[in-house]
């Protein structure tokens, strides 16, 4: 698949089939997000894969916004860990974790899967659960599985400022 077709029909799905992921999709998945590109190589974020019944059944009662999925993925990352530019000491943890998990959300489209980045989950609460997660920024939970059939895009999907609103040439 181009890549421009893929950002074209990637899409925020809310709605999963009952159809099992491999998991050596999943691992690639993970892998996309280990090879991202981060300011000085740094990598100041972790993957976190929720395999278990118990570990699933927790996410289940962080977040309303699960769609069904079988398989989750969650990244966050440790702002020490970050890059930090010397003019004004801007912290790049955010956008390196971000960029990994940008990579991993276009890489679940491209292996024929689907998800939406949910930002809406409570991150305290899973940090008590899983005490690994201590200490890191938790950012993006990724639902994964196979669109289900009826599953469209939202009407929001479509709703796109025009390049003048979002482009300056200088």
């Amino acid at each position: 698949m181009e890549f421009q077709e893929l950002i074209e029909k990637r899409y925020s799905c809310r709605k999963f089939s009952d159809k099992k992921v491999d998991k050596e999709l999943i691992k690639k998945i993970i892998e996309a997000g280990r090879i991202a590109p981060t300011a000085v190589n740094t990598q100041p974020f972790k993957i976190f894969w929720f395999t278990s019944d118990k570990a699933k059944e927790v996410i289940q009662n962080v977040c309303n916004y699960t769609f069904g999925a079988d398989n989750f993925l969650l990244v966050g990352y440790k702002e020490e860990e970050g890059w930090q530019r010397t003019f004004d000491q801007r912290n790049f943890a955010d956008i390196d974790a971000s960029i990994a998990a940008t990579h991993m959300m276009l890489a679940i489209e491209e292996l024929g899967l689907s998800t939406t980045w949910v930002g809406c989950f409570d991150a305290p609460m899973l940090q008590t659960q899983f005490p690994e997660m201590k200490g890191y920024h938790l950012i993006a939970l990724f639902p994964i599985g196979y669109a289900a059939d009826n599953s469209t895009p939202s009407e929001r999907h479509f709703k796109r400022k025009e390049t003048k609103q979002i482009l300056e040439i200088l």
